[in-house]
């Protein structure tokens, strides 16, 4: 058995066994790696396993960037922010069961002050008896602020009480923001693509509209990282998604579907206006060019290949997402640095 699919690991010596596992698999070193590789040699996540000793198996033995990020967002990541919402959520629970227990403190002791008033007006002292009626409105005025008191100190625990269930409740928002989001890009993720491409299915399933979608794939990207490097390479996914960005409309569903591909929804858009925007970003990165930080160097100009698909009734999230990845691999084989439509993909299968 290969010594990286071994596990569960003794953990004195389990740090050891994961440099060794990545340099014996050709993985890169940067901290994201490693985790995968603990997380894999660990045995605490059986799923990650699975999935890395598919990779080993299907690639001869190594491992690369695009392998880890890969892993990383489909499991890693999500976890740890899975766990981190629920341990938020808990909070937000615990916060409401304490404000509820206010609200009722604050009912007992309103009921308390109101029983007091009616005992006190039945025994109201005759207005002969001074001695006695002063007695009376003393204690009645002592009550008062007795209540007074208690009040502000309720009001006062539920104004905080309110104050940490709202910063539970951003802290929850803002948990699943990260959770939807690649920290590398600040695009949405593969997980957020899922969920948006089938509402937006089923929006235009009720609504008949149309949307397109593209999936974009970086030309020779793993070529590019093994030359300059993982850091280079992360500067090349930055440049493309902020290009992304800033070319497409604010309604676009951007993402990193994983490594160097994109995936991009375009709603109300058809076949014509899904390749408008896609020939847009393409033509854009033609004019910019990556300047290397740590050294000023010139890197050139990176390209990209396109694929586009228009949703068609009774598409399934598959269905659509294989007619827009076809596309792209069309325009990887016609060369790269191009788009191709699924109906040009239909008419090259027909042509052959």
């Amino acid at each position: 058995m290969d010594e990286a699919a071994s596990v569960p690991a003794p953990t004195n010596d389990l740090p050891e066994r994961v440099v060794a596992a990545m340099r014996q698999h050709g993985s890169p070193s940067y901290p994201r790696a490693f985790e995968v590789w603990y997380a894999h040699l660990s045995g605490e996540m059986p799923a990650v396993s699975m999935a890395m000793n598919a990779i080993i198996a299907g690639s001869e033995g190594k491992v690369d960037a695009a392998d880890i990020d890969s892993l990383y967002e489909r499991f890693i990541s999500s976890e740890r922010f899975s766990r981190q919402a629920e341990r938020t959520s808990l909070q937000v629970l615990g916060e409401i069961d304490a404000m509820m227990a206010l609200v009722d403190k604050a009912l007992g002791s309103s009921e308390l002050y109101h029983g007091r008033l009616a005992a006190m007006s039945e025994d109201v002292p005759p207005t002969t008896d001074r001695l006695k009626l002063r007695e009376w409105v003393e204690a009645l005025v002592m009550s008062t602020r007795e209540e007074v008191v208690r009040k502000a100190q309720l009001e006062a625990e539920l104004r905080n009480s309110a104050n940490e269930i709202r910063n539970l409740r951003e802290a929850l928002e803002s948990t699943r923001a990260e959770a939807l989001t690649d920290p590398l890009t600040g695009l949405a993720n593969r997980r957020h693509f899922e969920e948006m491409l089938q509402k937006s299915i089923d929006q235009a399933t009720l609504r008949r509209e149309p949307f397109a979608l593209v999936m974009a794939d970086i030309d020779f990207f793993k070529r590019f990282n093994d030359a300059h490097g993982h850091l280079t390479g992360d500067q090349v996914l930055r440049l493309v998604a902020r290009t992304m960005k800033d070319k497409f409309k604010e309604k676009a569903v951007i993402s990193r579907f994983g490594g160097e591909e994109f995936a991009i929804i375009l709603p109300e858009a058809d076949l014509i206006a899904g390749k408008f925007g896609a020939e847009t970003v393409r033509q854009a990165l033609l004019t910019r060019e990556l300047i290397k930080r740590s050294t000023n160097e010139n890197l050139g100009r990176i390209t990209i290949s396109l694929g586009v698909a228009s949703y068609r009734r009774g598409d399934t999230a598959g269905s659509l997402v294989d007619r827009a990845d076809q596309a792209l691999m069309q325009a990887k084989r016609d060369g790269r640095n191009r788009t191709v439509t699924e109906d040009g993909l239909e008419t090259t299968s027909r042509v052959a």
